[in-house]
């Protein structure tokens, strides 16, 4: 039986993701006490096949409850029983955009206390549990088809094994990814912020993508990058990576940085690798490209 416990920070994407994994045939309960989950998987255990997938949804709605989670997953392992954990996050001004739009409440927020408050709070209870996720989404930058696209590469039975890549481009001068397991500087390559007629586009457009491209450097390195990148993918799925964040970084994540990162996200497509792209900083005001 495949047990599975979603959790992470409030406005994540965790009620979208038991959305999704419903659809994909697991057995779903939202917000359940920890205490209970011992009890649960051993009912679900004795079905006798009836009940093979189950999903769990346990976050901090459940108050002090939740702190028993640790007791509860050391029960499963006691009794023999396995579980993986899906970690769903975001950014700490995502998420606090997402209940400004919404108008809810946070669970752990004050009558008269900030959202930023909450958030913090939360993410500080959540830090030890993250730390033994097996996997951890980012939704920061994700659509929620994109984020349902995730879910699928995981946990779909009979889709091909592999690694889930995702291509992340950004500005340095508003720091690199915190998740990132490999970081590109391309800021080397000629910049079309310093072309007038280029400036104000970004590198998704024709005329951006045709003056970064059009370098000698530009092809040595995408062709050396490519080839990095084949050799990297077989280590890690051997060593059991499930996730892959490779950012690209240029000045202000607006020009060069799309590109490329554009670039390779096309040429894994091309190899039938499973690679999501997103452009963390495409549409902030910057400088410089």
């Amino acid at each position: 039986m495949r047990f599975i416990i979603i959790t992470g920070m409030s406005g994540a994407g965790k009620s979208q993701a038991v959305r999704c994994m419903e659809d994909l045939g697991f057995y779903c309960v939202d917000n359940m006490p920890p205490t209970l989950i011992p009890k649960f998987d051993e009912i679900c255990s004795q079905s006798q096949g009836k009940i093979d997938k189950v999903a769990l949804v346990i976050d901090i709605r459940g108050g002090d409850l939740f702190n028993q989670i640790f007791n509860a997953l050391d029960e499963l392992t006691a009794a023999g029983y396995t579980y993986e954990i899906l970690f769903l996050e975001a950014k700490d001004e995502v998420l606090i955009k997402r209940y400004k739009e919404s108008r809810r409440k946070h669970p752990l927020a004050h009558e008269e206390g900030r959202i930023v408050e909450a958030v913090s709070a939360e993410r500080e209870l959540l830090r030890d549990v993250r730390k033994i996720a097996r996997y951890i989404i980012d939704t920061s930058n994700l659509t929620p088809r994109q984020l349902k696209d995730q879910i699928i590469d995981i946990f779909l039975e009979g889709k091909k094994e592999g690694i889930i890549i995702n291509i992340l481009s950004f500005g340095f001068k508003y720091g690199i990814p915190l998740d990132s397991d490999l970081v590109f500087d391309v800021r080397f390559l000629p910049n079309p912020y310093y072309v007038p007629s280029l400036k104000n586009f970004t590198g998704k457009t024709d005329g951006v993508k045709n003056y970064v491209l059009k370098w000698p450097q530009t092809k040595e390195f995408l062709e050396k990058l490519e080839d990095m990148i084949d050799f990297l993918l077989p280590n890690y799925i051997e060593e059991g990576k499930s996730q892959l964040v490779i950012s690209i970084g240029c000045t202000g994540g607006k020009h060069r940085s799309v590109t490329i990162a554009e670039e390779l996200y096309n040429y894994l497509v091309k190899t039938n690798r499973r690679v999501v792209i997103s452009h963390r900083d495409i549409d902030k005001d910057s400088k410089n490209g």
